[in-house]
């Protein structure tokens, strides 16, 4: 049976496989016409020269570059095998290969449904037979008889490239530019992204009484807007319009269920849930994987491999790495599409950074801060781009390329939050500066967060004390801690004093107290690691200088002896215990603040007055803070045997020569010379770097702060406010306000639901609850204007940090697709409330798969 079907189709198809294309495409599946072509081919090339060979593989390439429609019907294989065409078959050869036609004649259709009978008959009867016969390849010339010479055909793999999907209608590449083997998992991945706005495109505008309208896109505009649903009528047209007939080929092609492929696989329902059994067990997989940011692939993934990879060891079936990025991307697209769907048409702002890889490669990090339909200030990762520079136009054009992907529009934009890079902020050609230019309500925002470092950098660089400071601190860090016999015996001695010190019962025991520690180093951009060094430098104090003492006795390099006796001679010095207790008194000041403003849900609201009160605590401290400080270093000094030096007597200020050198009392000296200067150094940079608290917008922003019930409301700013913002709030919006916020603070003040909250975001979340942005509506867009604004990066960094999780030493050749995965590695929240099923109907749309699930109906509960 199986020689007959292979002679039947060698034999005939020779003479209608091309004539039966419109059949083929007509029912809209690849996989039979490569199975019509494949075998005229065959047939054709088993007689003829080389020439006529790639003449043949040519037309049938041109033949198959057809597109595809689905069929939306059902048929059934014929009960008997049919007799050849006979001379009718020739004559139809000229008409096969003229473009498709949507009508055709009576006998034309008999026709069609016959011939499309017959090959899929023939189809399901060769693929019955290869089941259990599997015939033997050879290659050309390689048989013993010289006139058999099978051909063996060598399909190229293509794959899609995603970058090639562009949703700028204007900007995509035409279906013909693909290779004939993608064009569906194209057409299926611009159906899975929907329709596109294009974001960012001027419109030609026209005067309507006196002010400008956009134009309508359409050839020549609206002039009638009345008539409107008229011209759309006329658009759709009839049945067997154009319009009808795309949408019907659409909707044919999104229900892959039904065509040709898959109803020829006859697939049962035991088969369908075994294969959903072992694809969602697959899927238990990739969530795991993807939450712990643990690899799939292993180095060696042989079946006699002891460690064949986290995926292979966890999962048998389906082990394709294809699969494994189809469901990874599956995971990442769901999340982002919650994402997108939770902003919703709200306003929103832009964090934006960059940075390299472990590969070296410059990575842009994206992070959307808005306000939820609860009142909850949000801030969601975005994607990760790969920038092939890190100028202000590149970073741009990536920009508007991520926001057309995901339908985000540039005018719902009202923040960017950035750091202080000439490339970000600049005043002409920056970032924001770009961005300013097209949406002029996107206001800037400096990351607070990022200025609040700059302040103690500008004071440790400034001052020579600090500088000088900071320095031995690292060295005295870098010397104790040089080899791990130093850091046990550094931790040996610390432990041991600390038992001592309890037994005495110099200190108590509990929970949480007197853990191991050892002295830490800081990073380079986080100066809040610098106040726990010092902390724990004051602490370990007697333990370092056991350390310092042992190298200076027992260390075989003179160098480090050397070293060693300086810093224990420097350690010892009045002057080192006061800038220690100077400068963790300051740091101590500012860390809180620091901590405050990495808070994802912080507003500006409240980073405003956190700045202000950390600014009236420098003054204060200056004023007041000296006798408090120089007790404490006293103090210390007594404990630890340290010369306190008579603030009376004369001292020479260091730097300078012995005969230049100025005389002035140990009290102007350390008062005046040391502590004023650092103190005023930080108030004066403390101003210059967070001067735009005092401009208009964040003034008028900070009367809606909810302490002391509404003590700083003025209704005047916050109209004023409304008045920055006219793409928000209308003429007449602005009129109505001034009365609906005299309304809203005399509710507010006597509703007991509202006593004792002090926080905007708070503030914000009751009135959801209490149903009262829906009386105030304008008031809650103007509170949710406020807490849409940035006020740090912190979310940015993280992402940053999770990328090192993910993209390590070991996995630096980890591709920009697989970089997907950081969206459900941080964003795990969100991926936690995503159903299996959602994930495996995103995974069977993405391309033509071998078996189509159906979507699970869910029991409704009564």
């Amino acid at each position: 049976m199986f020689f007959f079907c292979r002679q039947f189709v060698n034999c005939n198809f020779s003479l209608f496989a091309i004539a039966n294309l419109d059949s083929a495409s007509a029912v809209g599946d690849s996989t039979l016409r490569r199975f019509v072509l494949s075998s005229y081919v065959r047939r054709s090339t088993a007689h003829q020269s080389d020439t006529r060979r790639s003449v043949a593989h040519c037309s049938a390439r041109r033949v198959l570059n057809v597109d595809s429609v689905v069929c939306r019907s059902i048929v059934a294989p014929p009960t008997s095998l049919p007799a050849a065409r006979g001379p009718a078959a020739p004559a139809r050869l000229s008409a096969a290969t003229s473009p498709i036609h949507c009508s055709r004649s009576t006998a034309d259709s008999v026709h069609f449904v016959r011939d499309q009978k017959v090959i899929i008959w023939l189809f399901q009867q060769v693929q019955i037979m290869e089941r259990f016969f599997k015939p033997k390849r050879f290659r050309e010339g390689s048989s013993n008889d010289p006139n058999i010479n099978e051909v063996v055909e060598i399909q190229s793999h293509v794959e899609l490239d995603l970058n090639d999907i562009v949703s700028d209608p204007g900007l995509r590449k035409s279906i013909e530019e693909f290779d004939i083997s993608i064009r569906d998992q194209v057409r299926r991945e611009y159906l899975t992204r929907g329709p596109c706005k294009p974001i960012g495109h001027m419109y030609p505008k026209r005067s309507f009484g006196g002010r400008y309208k956009e134009d309508a896109f359409v050839k020549n505009g609206f002039i009638n807007r009345k008539n409107a649903l008229e011209r759309f009528n006329l658009h759709n047209g009839a049945v067997d319009s154009c319009h009808n007939h795309a949408r019907v080929q659409v909707e044919s092609f999104q229900d892959q269920r039904h065509s040709v492929s898959n109803i020829l696989r006859a697939h049962g329902r035991d088969i369908e849930v075994s294969y959903r059994i072992r694809l969602t067990a697959m899927l238990d997989v990739t969530r795991f994987l993807l939450k712990q940011g643990l690899s799939f692939r292993g180095h060696d993934e042989s079946s006699n491999s002891l460690n064949r990879g986290n995926f292979l060891d966890g999962n048998n079936q389906m082990i394709s790495p294809a699969i494994q990025k189809d469901l990874t991307r599956a995971c990442a697209s769901e999340i982002t599409l919650s994402i997108i769907e939770d902003i919703g048409n709200n306003v929103f702002s832009l964090m934006v950074d960059e940075s390299r890889d472990i590969s070296v490669k410059e990575q842009m990090r994206v992070v959307l801060r808005y306000v939820n339909k609860r009142g909850q200030v949000i801030e969601r990762f975005l994607a990760i781009v790969h920038v092939s520079d890190t100028s202000s136009r590149s970073l741009k054009d990536a920009i508007d390329a991520l926001f057309a992907k995901h339908g985000l529009s540039l005018s719902r934009l009202r923040g960017q939050g950035y750091d202080g890079a000439s490339n970000m902020r600049g005043e002409f050609n920056g970032l924001k500066s770009l961005i300013l230019q097209e949406n002029p309500y996107a206001s800037y925002i400096h990351c607070f967060s990022h200025q609040l470092q700059l302040v103690i950098i500008a004071v440790a660089k400034s001052n020579l004390n600090a500088s000088d400071f900071f320095n031995y601190v690292t060295m005295i860090v870098n010397t104790t801690g040089a080899s791990c016999k130093r850091r046990d015996q550094l931790r040996q001695i610390e432990h041991d004093r600390i038992v001592v010190m309890l037994e005495g019962g110099d200190i108590s025991t509990g929970s949480g107290k007197n853990q191991e520690t050892n002295l830490v180093r800081p990073g380079d951009t986080r100066w809040g690691s610098h106040y726990l060094r010092l902390g724990r430098l004051l602490s370990m104090w007697p333990s370092v200088i056991q350390v310092l003492e042992n190298i200076c006795d027992d260390s075989s390099s003179f160098d480090s002896r050397g070293v060693a006796k300086s810093l224990i001679q420097k350690m010892e010095n009045y002057e080192f215990v006061f800038m220690l207790h100077l400068m963790k008194m300051i740091l101590g000041m500012t860390n809180e603040l620091s901590l405050v403003l990495q808070q994802k849900d912080q507003n500006i609201v409240q980073a405003i007055s956190l700045i202000e009160s950390v600014k009236d605590q420098f003054q204060i401290f200056r004023e007041d803070g000296w006798h408090t400080i120089i007790d404490k270093v006293n103090t210390f000094c007594e404990l630890n045997e340290i010369p306190v030096p008579e603030m009376k007597d004369n001292c020479m200020i260091g730097g300078r020569s012995r005969r230049r050198r100025q005389v002035i009392t140990n009290l102007h000296y350390y008062r005046v010379e040391i502590f004023y200067q650092v103190v005023d150094s930080v108030i004066q940079e403390m101003n210059t770097h967070f001067s735009e608290v005092g401009t208009e917008l964040l003034s008028c922003i900070a009367c809606l702060h909810p302490r002391n019930s509404f003590s700083e409301f003025n209704v005047q700013k916050l109209v004023r406010l409304c008045d920055l913002y006219p793409e928000d709030f209308s003429t007449n919006d602005c009129i109505v306000i001034e009365q609906q916020l005299q309304n809203f603070i005399h509710n507010i003040r006597q509703d007991p639901n509202f006593f004792g909250i002090e926080d905007l975001g708070s503030f914000a979340q009751k009135i959801v609850e209490t149903q009262k942005n829906q009386a105030y509506p304008l008031v809650y867009r103007l509170i949710e204007m406020t807490l849409v604004l940035p006020v740090a990066t912190a979310s940015v960094e993280r992402v940053f940090s999770a990328m090192k999780t993910i993209k390590t030493d070991l996995r630096n050749r980890m591709g920009d697709e697989w970089m997907n995965c950081l969206v459900v590695y941080i964003e795990k929240d969100i991926f936690s409330t995503i159903e299996n099923e959602q994930i495996l109907q995103r995974f069977q749309k993405m391309k033509s798969r071998r078996m189509q699930l159906p979507p699970l109906s869910y029991p409704t509960i009564t």
